[in-house]
């Protein structure tokens, strides 16, 4: 009789339980995955919603305005289909089948869109890019007399300072965030904790001594005097986040480097650096989307129009324009935002793969 207790109380009788147990775990973790899901939709459609509405009036919106009912067709269409595609983006592993997906999304989405609102799209508000008479009829409906340079000016008015910052910052911060990370000297703990003080306070607090330095050296109003002046007030935080990256790479491969007769520079140039590339792309994508968006320090610092970025483009279009026609300024939204949107996609690999001090962010 014991001996037939033993036996029911076994292991053996344990397995005929699996089955139970693994759709037990099943459904807890479907029902996880859901009211996450659920959760992130619910926060990031307010989110995403207004930019889905600039993109509709950018392209269905004429002199007078645009109809409510193509906003809300338009994002009945593009939201689900957003939702789903991230949906399947999450649950789907295969690369090739979330391609896949998203290509039959997107077809569904585009003629859905087009059945639906296909007759009012158009592209007339995007004449501010390839028409030279823009600038006047611009001109005509502003209210407050601004002298609009062309978008194109300020387009790569805002490139010229989104680059030169980055480079900047990626060359200063991997150098010096490499320099803290290797070498112990002294006051060095009283300098991290100066970096990290100098970002705790509000640059807003800086604008008028920034100014009149600016004056003084002769560099106001110029894209070279605003780029230094982000690059100065960006860098700590970013040689912080780089001094993160350097101690994440083991000595050993660099010592190891240099034993086998490599100089230091060399030992930096060639093995330290490509351990570190996702870190450096990461600070890159920031580095030029923080100056793209700039807007207090250019409103401030810029005062020629010939010397305007988009986002005072964008700023005194909005101004002018706002209550003669909206979509002009949707349009040049749109193609504001469309340079940093892209930059983002291509880099989005390294940005996920991103490691500081060697944990995965």
């Amino acid at each position: 009789m014991a001996a037939n207790d033993a036996v029911a109380g076994s292991p053996i009788e344990a397995r005929s339980d699996w089955p139970a147990l693994a759709r037990r775990a099943w459904r807890r973790r479907v029902s996880a995955q859901s009211a996450v899901l659920t959760f992130l939709v619910v926060v990031s459609v307010p989110i995403i919603l207004p930019y889905f509405w600039m993109v509709v009036i950018a392209f269905t919106a004429r002199t007078g305005g645009v109809s409510s009912d193509v906003l809300w067709t338009a994002c009945a269409v593009i939201v689900p289909a957003v939702i789903l595609y991230s949906i399947v983006h999450m649950m789907v592993a295969s690369r090739r089948l979330r391609l896949g997906a998203g290509v039959v999304i997107l077809a569904i989405a585009g003629t859905l869109l087009i059945a639906l609102v296909g007759s009012r799209l158009h592209l007339d508000n995007f004449r501010f890019l390839t028409h030279s008479d823009f600038v006047e009829e611009l001109r005509s409906k502003a209210t407050s007399g601004a002298q609009f340079p062309s978008v194109w000016t300020a387009f790569f008015n805002s490139l010229a300072l989104a680059l030169s910052q980055t480079a900047i910052i990626l060359t200063v911060a991997s150098l010096a965030g490499y320099y803290i990370s290797r070498f112990a000297f002294r006051g060095r703990n009283a300098f991290l904790q100066g970096l990290l003080v100098l970002h705790a306070f509000p640059a807003m607090t800086l604008i008028i001594p920034i100014f009149l330095m600016l004056y003084w050296i002769g560099l106001l109003d110029t894209i070279v005097g605003v780029m230094l002046v982000l690059a100065a007030i960006e860098l700590p935080f970013y040689v912080f986040v780089m001094k993160g990256f350097f101690d994440g790479v083991p000595w050993d491969i660099e010592m190891s480097a240099m034993t086998d007769g490599a100089t230091r520079r060399q030992a930096f140039r060639l093995v330290v650096l490509p351990q570190v590339r996702v870190g450096l792309i990461a600070v890159g994508v920031f580095a030029f989307i923080r100056a793209w968006e700039e807007y207090i320090f250019v409103r401030t610092f810029l005062i020629e129009n010939k010397n305007w970025v988009m986002s005072l483009y964008l700023f005194w279009v909005s101004d002018d324009v706002m209550g003669v026609d909206y979509g002009i300024v949707a349009a040049v939204a749109v193609f504001y935002v469309l340079p940093s949107l892209l930059l983002y996609v291509f880099c989005q690999k390294y940005l996920t793969q991103m490691t500081i001090g060697g944990i995965k962010g």
